[in-house]
C-alpha cells in the first residue's frame, strides 16, 4: 500500500469534506496555538494508542511540523490499510489561516 505526499496549498481542498480527517500530530499546547482548520490533534506520542478511533474507510491527512513524523507515520498506516496524505513541510509549511 501506498501513500501519497501533498503540497500544503491543496489541503485547502480537503478541510471540512465528509470522510476525510485532518489529524494534527503536534503536541496539545502547540495545537492550541494554532492549527490547520478542521484538523483534530492527536499527538504523535499518543497516536499508537488511538488509532483504533479511526476508520479504514476515511481518507486521513496527517501533519507535524516539518512533515518528518507525518511521513513516517503515513508510511506504516498506509502498510495497514488506511486511506493516507501526509502535507509535506508540515505546518511550517501552510500559508493558509490558522484556527485556534
Amino acid at each position: 500500500m501506498m501513500f501519497e505526499t501533498i503540497r500544503p496549498s491543496d489541503i485547502e481542498k480537503y478541510i471540512g469534506q465528509n470522510n476525510t480527517i485532518i489529524i494534527d500530530l503536534r503536541d496539545d499546547v502547540e495545537y492550541k496555538r494554532g492549527h490547520i482548520p478542521s484538523a483534530i490533534n492527536i499527538p504523535y506520542e499518543e497516536f499508537e494508542y488511538r488509532k483504533n478511533q479511526l476508520s479504514k474507510n476515511n481518507l486521513i491527512i496527517l501533519y507535524c511540523h516539518r512533515g518528518s513524523l507525518s511521513i513516517a507515520l503515513s508510511r506504516n498506516l498506509s502498510k495497514e490499510g488506511f486511506q493516507v496524505k501526509n502535507v509535506y513541510g508540515g505546518i511550517n509549511a501552510y500559508r493558509g489561516k490558522l484556527e485556534k
